[in-house]
């Protein structure tokens, strides 16, 4: 080699100095991020001392899974690293959320032993936009609950208690959420769930049932005290809840919800606003209906 080019590398000393195959040396060399210094005599390609410290950062990058257009981009000084590293780190959280909604369908698909449909329709629901799973919630509250006399309009409904699946879903939040997307889609669910919220209005005699915490309290205390749903001692927690309400009007609110799978709804919609799971009511709703009952037959 002549002496001025005793300070220059051939691809072959590159590769043995950085550990980086040939093969690849060449191929980053041809697309231009590592271009050669010159070129000898013979036309091999010769690079200086500071293609060994360009060569490590190009590696780096792309072994944190960077493109070569972003690498480029940072080569050529039209983008820092921490720039190039900021957009990185957007798109990886993008594939991260990706593939936490594919774990939660795979999961679920195995869980129900689905079928092929059943499996596409998952998929379909679970990568469904911000905008599109929220235009779902929006015509099913507008269904079942528009119009009612003496409740909120859905837009403000929705604005203080939002139903809306988080950019970073945990696999048991898009596994509810698609629960709960089949649900809402149901007609026959929606006609139900119209059904109990038309009875189940403010002022109505079982309006509170299925809407505050109390009821399934007063409930919950009486089963810890062994009430009997089938005996009289049954009808004053009854008459503590609704006191003179009829007792037929308020069984029949009860009945809708629990028709209509409201529980369900309720258990779904806390575990996609990341509350979830909470206990379930049924247990209580099951004594209250059966008390309900009891006291109808009683007063016949």
């Amino acid at each position: 080699m002549n002496d001025e080019h005793l300070d220059a590398l051939t691809i072959g000393q590159l590769a043995d100095r950085t550990g980086v195959a040939v093969r690849t040396i060449r191929y980053w060399s041809d697309i231009g991020m590592l271009p050669p210094d010159r070129r000898s005599a013979g036309g091999y390609r010769l690079y200086g001392a500071d293609a060994v410290a360009r060569l490590e950062l190009v590696r780096t990058l792309r072994e944190l899974g960077l493109g070569l257009d972003a690498v480029s981009r940072v080569l050529g000084s039209e983008a820092t690293v921490a720039e190039v590293a900021a957009t990185h780190v957007a798109a990886l959280d993008a594939r991260i959320r990706a593939l936490k909604v594919s774990r939660a369908v795979l999961s679920t698909v195995a869980e129900r032993d689905s079928t092929a449909e059943e499996t596409a329709l998952m998929n379909k629901l679970a990568r469904l936009s911000v905008d599109e799973r929220r235009k779902i919630i929006e015509d099913f509250m507008k269904e079942v609950a528009g119009g009612l006399e003496g409740t909120p309009d859905i837009g403000e409904r929705l604005k203080r208690s939002p139903i809306e699946l988080p950019d970073s879903p945990t696999a048991e939040q898009v596994d509810a959420w698609l629960q709960l997307a089949e649900l809402i889609q149901d007609p026959e669910f929606r006609s139900r769930m119209r059904t109990m919220m038309e009875l189940n209005v403010p002022g109505s005699p079982g309006g509170s049932i299925w809407f505050t915490g109390h009821v399934v309290q007063v409930v919950s205390e009486a089963r810890e005290n062994g009430v009997d749903p089938d005996e009289p001692d049954a009808a004053a927690v009854l008459t503590r809840l609704f006191r003179e309400a009829n007792r037929a009007e308020v069984l029949q609110c009860l009945e809708a919800g629990l028709a209509a799978d409201a529980e369900r709804y309720r258990q779904l919609l806390a575990v996609v606003r990341g509350h979830g799971p909470r206990p379930s009511r049924v247990e209580a709703y099951d004594w209250l209906a059966q008390a309900l009952r009891a006291d109808l037959r009683r007063a016949a």
